[in-house]
């Protein structure tokens, strides 16, 4: 542990300052003399400081990382603070941040009045982007965000590989790759990409003590395929946000293409496959997603469980009925989430189990299965109708939008590319009313 010691700054004495002339013996010397004022002393802001919204003026500070298999109790016990006290910090902290849950290797800070030797504050940082502050005095337990900054991040580039490896060898995290196969997923077959196809993705990154902690959702993106593009321009309608094309026409559907996020298809629908298990060809009503055990599965749409349980060929699995045309089930969890049992309302994206291999199951994988008026139909060939385009109320509004975002677009170059891949679009001259 580092200890760093933080004193409030000594004023500058003008007395000394006056002597120092008569030192001199300057010709101008009684001239300032008389023109010398003995400032007032100001706490001002300016010399205070503040840790974690404390003002810690004056105080001592500890700053520590906590050690493999240390406790509250361990940690706050060399600086003096009574069992009484961390056994009622303990206690009313549960609903707020749980001590049990301190970890190793996170760190903390002690804080100290100059003329105590028990601790005042403790602080402990569960995340880049949060601390706990424990008021040891009031027995007062809250939580707060550290200031974080926004910056805008833009990427560009040509598919080589797969969309996964070459966004990420642009230094794209995982969580804008799943946003942009959710957006395109029901426009482009990311499985049969073609070399040279082109994206384009604007999003903004959260940075905390410089330090990237998390990204916010995509601003707007751009995609290429065989020679097609496809524009996701923002636009407000019915209050709510979303992105069409620049055409006018949804990206969003009533279903995500997939339960999982950006994954691998290891098996598809099918009326006569070898079964690996039972070892004979049989009908496979579903698709097959490879993931590793514990990959989350979320509901493709918004509907209600009608089952959450174990079968010996299904294993955990959960089934939800959207509406009186669709349902759709999730085979082989190595676990069902919490709270998800029959009757519970669920939102599109909603976490409902993860992946396993229970029931009769060769690895780790989802098998997913989707009704159609009471059958079940190939997942990967439905036509789901998407949602409302932009109405003619709107477009007028949507084309001064849409050349926003698309000059912005352009500006996003492509490693590579000689030239902007978009070209400047015009705005919508908006004619004047007449008298």
């Amino acid at each position: 542990m580092k200890k760093i010691w933080i004193g409030i700054v000594a004023l500058v004495i003008t007395i000394g300052a006056a002597s120092s002339l008569q030192f001199f013996d300057l010709p101008f010397q009684k001239e300032k003399e008389a023109e010398i004022v003995e400032p007032p002393l100001i706490d001002s802001l300016e010399n205070q400081v503040f840790l974690y919204g404390i003002n810690v003026t004056g105080l001592n500070i500890v700053e520590g990382t906590v050690s493999k298999n240390q406790t509250l109790g361990s940690i706050l016990a060399p600086f003096n603070v009574p069992y009484q006290i961390i056994d009622q910090i303990a206690k009313k902290s549960k609903e707020i941040f749980d001590v049990r849950g301190i970890a190793a290797n996170k760190k903390f800070t002690v804080v100290t009045p100059a003329d105590s030797a028990q601790a005042a504050f403790f602080i402990y940082e569960p995340n880049p982007a949060e601390y706990v502050v424990f008021n040891l005095d009031s027995i007062d337990i809250y939580k707060a965000e550290k200031p974080a900054e926004f910056r805008t991040k833009e990427a560009g580039g040509i598919i080589n590989s797969n969309l996964s490896a070459d966004m990420t060898g642009l230094g794209i995290t995982y969580d804008i790759i799943d946003q942009f196969a959710d957006l395109y997923g029901w426009s482009i077959d990311f499985g049969a990409l073609q070399k040279g196809d082109k994206f384009k993705v604007s999003y903004q990154e959260k940075v905390i003590d410089g330090v990237v902690v998390g990204v916010s959702d995509i601003q707007t993106a751009f995609f290429e395929h065989k020679g097609t593009p496809y524009y996701a321009i923002p636009f407000e309608q019915n209050g709510e946000i979303a992105f069409f094309d620049q055409n006018g026409d949804s990206f969003k559907k009533a279903f995500l293409r997939d339960p999982l996020k950006y994954s691998r298809i290891s098996s598809r629908y099918s009326l006569k496959r070898f079964h690996p298990v039972q070892k004979r060809y049989k009908a496979h009503l579903g698709t097959d997603y490879a993931a590793p055990t514990g990959t989350e599965i979320r509901s493709v749409g918004e509907g209600t469980i009608t089952d959450a349980r174990y079968s010996s060929a299904n294993g955990n699995y959960v089934k939800i009925k959207h509406n009186g045309t669709y349902t759709t089930q999730y085979l082989h969890m190595s676990k069902i989430a919490k709270g998800i049992k029959p009757g519970t309302r669920i939102k599109q994206g909603q976490v409902i189990g993860y992946v396993g291999s229970t029931g009769l199951a060769t690895g780790p994988h989802l098998c997913f299965r989707f009704w159609k008026n009471g059958k079940q139909e190939d997942w990967l060939r439905e036509k789901i109708p998407p949602s409302e385009p932009i109405s003619s109320a709107n477009k007028l509004a949507f084309e001064s939008t849409k050349a926003e975002y698309m000059e912005r677009l352009a500006t996003i170059s492509i490693p590579g590319e000689p030239e902007t891949l978009v070209a400047e679009t015009p705005k919508p001259v908006i004619p004047a009313k007449s008298e």
